[in-house]
């Protein structure tokens, strides 16, 4: 299979996405396994408290570990970016841009995320099984 992160620039701007995104996911994880009462909030305004915090922190756990794979990491990317969807789709609809005081870090943190995985996922898209075969087929004829 041709080489689909061919410059060294692309290789690392990939790896520096893959462990911002990997990095902010991560520190999340404590709040949302230790249930800190900012996670309990959120997920009691969504009404899905204590399952949506644990599945979520779950489903981003297993999102780190994938990013920092490189032969996984578009699998995290996909994973990143569907439950950080979510949570950008909560604030904007739910909890609004700033919850409980904090200026918006939370909102922005999950922008970052969003576009960070974005960034990994446009660049090891041809990674994808379905999708991979034909750009590196369409890219050779």
């Amino acid at each position: 299979m041709q080489n689909l992160l061919p410059t060294r620039g692309t290789r690392v701007l990939s790896w520096t996405c893959q462990i911002l995104a990997a990095a902010i996911l991560a520190q999340t994880l404590f709040f949302k396994f230790t249930g800190a009462e900012e996670s309990k909030y959120i997920f009691e305004t969504l009404g899905m408290e204590p399952w949506g915090r644990i599945g979520s922190g779950a489903l981003e756990l297993v999102a780190v570990a994938l990013l920092l794979v490189p032969p996984l990491a578009v699998y995290g990317a996909l994973l990143a970016l569907g439950t950080i969807a979510g949570a950008i789709a909560a604030h904007v609809f739910f909890l609004g841009i700033e919850v409980q005081g904090d200026g918006g870090l939370l909102f922005t943190l999950a922008l970052v995320v969003f576009a960070a995985a974005g960034i990994v996922l446009f660049l090891r898209r041809g990674e994808l099984p379905l999708i991979g075969p034909r750009l590196v087929a369409h890219s050779q004829a």
